[in-house]
């Protein structure tokens, strides 16, 4: 059987209209999932569907939801459960950038972990209950490097990052007696909105081999997919070639 084939598996993918998650879910409607992906702008969302090839350009749905409070993350699943009726695959992807606790105040700092942290808490537990029903399910935890590199003045964003690697820790030793897996990507530097650099900057850091494309973490997270029941892939690092961190 073509494990990479994904004909008839249904997928969320959260931060989905920019970076990383837009490349994850072109690659898993390529491949031949049904994908709903959720974004906060409207403008990143139709750029996102526009954007689609037309071989696969219908196996994509969108939904605009703020995961940062629980009535966004309702909506998600309500809206997901009425365009797929199952789910097999949850990419917890949405993050925002943050500095350190010198910067910013208690609302904005507030806001960042309750996107990238609280929310992955959150959708990770919906997600499951809907697997459990059917005795299997996946979940791709999107975390960063920074849980184990801690660089200075990234406080906030490293608490967050640090929490998800030992919430997907735990959270596989909960759910795989269900049948569920949960696997963690901890990607180094990526090419997306979220590197400070300019656009040309950042290209260039690409073929310096000192920053990846968000086409490399899509392709990690079908390899991560694609691998039979028996085997779980527990934690995967990818770095630059040319990142020595």
């Amino acid at each position: 059987m073509d494990q990479t084939n994904f004909t008839g598996r249904s997928a969320i993918v959260t931060g989905g209209t920019t970076g990383i998650g837009r490349a994850i879910a072109y690659e898993l409607a390529a491949a031949g999932a049904n994908v709903v992906l959720v974004g906060q702008d409207q403008q990143h969302l139709e750029e996102t569907l526009n954007g689609a090839d037309g071989n696969y350009a219908d196996r994509l749905k969108g939904v605009l939801a703020d995961l940062s409070n629980e009535d966004g993350i309702k909506q998600l699943f309500d809206e997901a459960d009425r365009e797929l009726g199952k789910l097999d695959l949850f990419i917890n992807n949405a993050a925002l950038g943050a500095g350190g606790v010198t910067e910013g105040n208690y609302s904005e700092w507030s806001k960042v972990i309750q996107t990238n942290l609280t929310a992955y808490v959150a959708c990770a537990g919906f997600a499951a209950e809907r697997m459990k029903s059917a005795g299997s399910g996946h979940i791709i935890n999107i975390g960063s490097m920074s849980a184990n590199t801690r660089e200075k003045g990234s406080t906030v964003y490293v608490a967050t990052k640090s929490g998800i690697q030992g919430f997907s820790e735990s959270l596989r030793k909960e759910l795989n007696e269900s049948g569920i897996k949960v696997s963690l990507i901890e990607p180094g530097a990526v090419d997306t909105d979220m590197q400070p650099a300019s656009t040309e900057e950042k290209a260039e850091s690409v073929e310096k081999m000192e920053m990846l494309q968000a086409d490399d973490i899509a392709a990690a997270v079908i390899y991560i997919a694609s691998q039979p029941t028996r085997c779980d892939v527990v934690e995967l690092k990818i770095r630059p070639h040319l990142q020595i961190i």
